[in-house]
């Protein structure tokens, strides 16, 4: 017997919520194997983050070689990479290992507001990984920066998936969580078929979304993983996240975005 696998390559979140630990509840939940390379390491809680330290590039290189030399991976879901250097090694490991199903997370910003990417890798991830990646999940102020401009409207929304297809030849997922409106509609545009399609969904009233982003995207590498199409794999993990969301809203941990629940469906 063979588990379908996952290798997540991103930051370490001490308080558990998101980075590597939400990634590797998503995946497992979502009924892959996860494994890990960590490109940095912060010290953050529900509150915010307080202090970044960056994983060697050397040493994430090793983590990745190490894991994909032995287990092997059927997707690789990428998120906070914090450096150019970082960027560069995980761009190089690409190319060695061939893998077809990656899932990247342009993690700039954290629900709390905190950066988390440096201003000299932005255009280093936009130049060099982008065109190795299957799709890409930015949210509104990650969509922002990576088209230079602000984005006013849920209605903007078909239009600007697809431009961003367009300019970065990639598919994207592109998020509507950080929008006012009841109605939240992420939009899938499919490059490879050339197919918008949206995924709505009702606002949910909790504080407790910390780590959303981390947790959708690994839910969709595992769904890629286990031979969904880019469509469906995108509609389960909007269902995953979703439900996980409306899962953890009574919980009470620390005292600000708490995490969503998600193992839900496991627990009573």
């Amino acid at each position: 017997m063979h588990y379908k696998k996952v290798l997540t390559i991103a930051g370490s979140d001490s308080s558990g919520g998101a980075g590597i630990q939400a990634d590797i509840k998503s995946i497992s939940a979502c009924q892959c194997y996860a494994s890990s390379a960590i490109t940095a390491i912060t010290a953050q809680n529900t509150i915010g983050v307080r202090d970044v330290h960056a994983i060697p590039s050397e040493i994430l290189r090793s983590q990745i070689e190490a894991v994909l030399d032995d287990i092997g991976t059927d997707a690789i879901k990428i998120g906070m990479l914090h450096s150019t250097e970082n960027i560069q090694v995980i761009a190089d490991c690409l190319d060695k290992y061939q893998i077809k199903h990656v899932v990247l997370d342009p993690v700039m910003v954290a629900t709390s507001g905190d950066k988390l990417l440096l201003d000299d890798a932005i255009n280093h991830l936009k130049k060099v990984l982008f065109p190795k990646v299957r799709i890409i999940t930015p949210n509104l102020p990650e969509a922002e920066i990576l088209l230079g401009r602000k984005i006013e409207k849920q209605s903007e929304f078909r239009g600007i998936a697809k431009e961003l297809a367009d300019r970065y030849q990639v598919s994207v997922l592109l998020k509507a969580g950080h929008l006012d409106e009841e109605d939240l509609i992420d939009v899938l545009y499919d490059l490879e078929v050339s197919e918008s399609i949206d995924l709505a969904s009702k606002r949910i009233d909790t504080k407790n979304t910390h780590g959303t982003g981390c947790s959708l995207s690994s839910a969709l590498a595992a769904f890629l993983a286990r031979g969904f199409s880019i469509t469906e794999s995108a509609q389960r993990a909007k269902t995953y996240i979703t439900e996980s969301i409306k899962a953890g809203i009574d919980y009470e941990i620390g005292k600000g975005h708490g995490p969503v629940h998600h193992f839900h469906q496991y627990w009573e």
